[in-house]
């Protein structure tokens, strides 16, 4: 599962209201990245409240920054980021044939996402998630299409969960963290 030992409270306790904050984000149910998490209490305890805040806390689309954050895991390889938030895609209006469209314009999604599966926002979405997380700089004709759609508030929601999630998938990555059972 990890190149780090699987966190248990026997190996490094952690405050109670800690764990308790997590179990109850997660449902009842500690899921792998959080067992690397939790070495460190501080690290955690942000994560948990600013993720929180992310995944769920913004009135911005829902389908869209599961589209972003969906991009971003294939594009950084984080299989175990794919496995939990494309059927977050879905429950959140998003259909199979727009994941499978994610998938088959990968090579290219940076230049263009275009394909018939693909609203243009959807297509424009998957574009900035892809030059955010491989370019870093997005290009002025992408940022006018998305100013064309959104409002600043959603430029600024979506952006920073395209974002947030460049930093999952490389933790995630960089400690071998993979998908539970």
């Amino acid at each position: 599962m990890l190149r780090i030992p699987e966190w248990t409270p026997a190996l490094k306790p952690q405050p109670q209201d800690l764990v308790d904050a997590i179990l109850k984000r997660r449902g009842g149910t500690m899921i792998n990245l959080d067992k690397a998490l939790l070495w460190s209490e501080p690290l955690a305890r942000a994560w948990n409240i600013y993720l929180g805040a992310v995944r769920s806390g913004l009135p911005t689309s829902w389908k869209l920054r599961e589209l972003g954050i969906c991009t971003v895991a294939l594009l950084t390889g984080a299989v175990y980021e794919y496995k939990h938030h494309a059927p977050d895609f879905l429950k959140a209006g998003g259909v199979q044939a727009e994941l499978d469209a994610l998938n088959a314009v990968m090579h290219n999604a940076r230049v263009s996402a275009a394909h018939p599966a693909l609203g243009e926002i959807e297509a424009l979405v998957i574009q900035y998630a892809a030059q955010m997380t491989l370019d870093v700089k997005v290009s002025d004709a992408v940022f006018d299409g998305l100013r064309r759609h959104f409002d600043n508030t959603e430029i600024v929601e979506l952006t920073s969960a395209i974002a947030t999630y460049n930093m999952v998938a490389r933790f995630l990555v960089a400690l071998g963290v993979t998908p539970e059972a």
